[in-house]
């Protein structure tokens, strides 16, 4: 549970203190009792009430060369929510108990600050519910920058919980929708998100003549990859249409990749990487995610199918990397 920071005496010595995950070393973390960060010109604390485990964290977490070990307190952790506690000077927009999602970094802790320029309020009709709108945001994004429209068949290739939240979008703006991913649960889901098909991710060669099968030989208007890997993205590429347009929205971290240029030549493939590093863009997917779920166009929270407290981060990551049957995303909370 989250402690409120306690009062005491001003001075460095008497600051209150709060929780936070550290990783010490690669596959190790451990939770330290640290200072509560304080509120500077322009930012807010937030008492956070959790935060989502994102994919892009197994690398610091399993280990690169690059990585500086030990990490700072709560590092890593970017998809957190909470209740505004207290505000530096200038702050014009929230108050403390405002609720509130937010743009920062090291979220794997009981408190943190960020500059009221990269957080959302969240309404009263959210109340009770977890909240981790980044990734939302990142999902919003990356659907506005797809296209997608009525009458189109879209293929999107991995359901996780991004995969699954697009499938989502697709089908609710008419599109017809083509899930293909690895695990029988993430297609069962799928199915659940109001994808039209589903096939397996197994063999490249079967799923191409199965999509052509259904499309009549035309394949796909978009596809969007969400794996981030290199045989989904070739898969990926083959399934999209004379002149459709291939979405790359897995997150390419492990190295180089090749692509097969004659056939994106050959097709006039329009290639989207829809990924953002504007702050204010990721906030506009995010105020834009908050309005989907309030007006009930999107519901995700079936999809957090795992819930850590913060001392349980490590089997956190460790599930976000296995992903074991009935996993889609997994929220560690205080």
């Amino acid at each position: 549970m989250t402690r409120t920071p306690s009062a005491a005496p001003s001075g460095p010595a008497h600051r209150p203190t709060m929780r936070a995950a550290v990783v010490r070393e690669p596959g190790k973390i451990e939770i330290r009792e640290v200072a509560v960060p304080e509120p500077r010109e322009k930012e807010v604390r937030v008492r956070l009430e959790g935060c989502g485990v994102c994919a892009s964290n197994l690398p610091p977490w399993e280990g690169r060369e690059w990585f500086k070990y030990p990490m700072a307190p709560g590092q890593l952790g970017h998809e957190g929510w909470g209740v505004v506690d207290a505000i530096g000077s200038s702050v014009d927009h929230f108050s403390p108990g405002d609720r509130v999602a937010l743009l920062s970094d090291n979220a794997y802790a009981e408190y943190d600050v960020t500059p009221e320029s990269k957080v959302v309020r969240l309404p009263d009709a959210l109340q009770g519910q977890p909240f981790p709108a980044e990734p939302l945001g990142c999902a919003m994004n990356i659907f506005r920058r797809s296209g997608i429209t009525r009458g189109q068949t879209v293929a999107v290739v991995g359901i996780g919980f991004l995969g699954a939240i697009l499938t989502r979008l697709a089908a609710g703006a008419g599109a017809r929708v083509i899930a293909i991913s690895r695990r029988p649960y993430s297609l069962d889901v799928a199915r659940r998100m109001g994808a039209a098909e589903s096939i397996a991710l197994d063999e490249h060669g079967r799923v191409t003549e199965q999509v052509r099968g259904l499309t009549g030989g035309r394949f796909c208007d978009v596809v969007v990859e969400a794996v981030g890997k290199q045989q989904p993205l070739d898969l990926s590429a083959e399934l999209t249409c004379e002149r459709g347009r291939l979405v790359i929205a897995g997150y390419h971290q492990d190295g180089l990749r090749q692509v097969n240029m004659q056939l994106w030549n050959w097709r006039g493939l329009d290639v989207v990487s829809a990924h953002e590093r504007d702050p204010a863009v990721y906030l506009a997917g995010m105020r834009s995610a908050v309005d989907a779920v309030v007006s009930g166009r999107l519901e995700p929270t079936p999809l957090y199918t795992h819930r850590f407290p913060l001392d349980r981060l490590d089997e956190a990551l460790e599930m976000t990397r296995e992903r074991p049957d009935g996993f889609l995303k997994a929220l560690v909370m205080n």
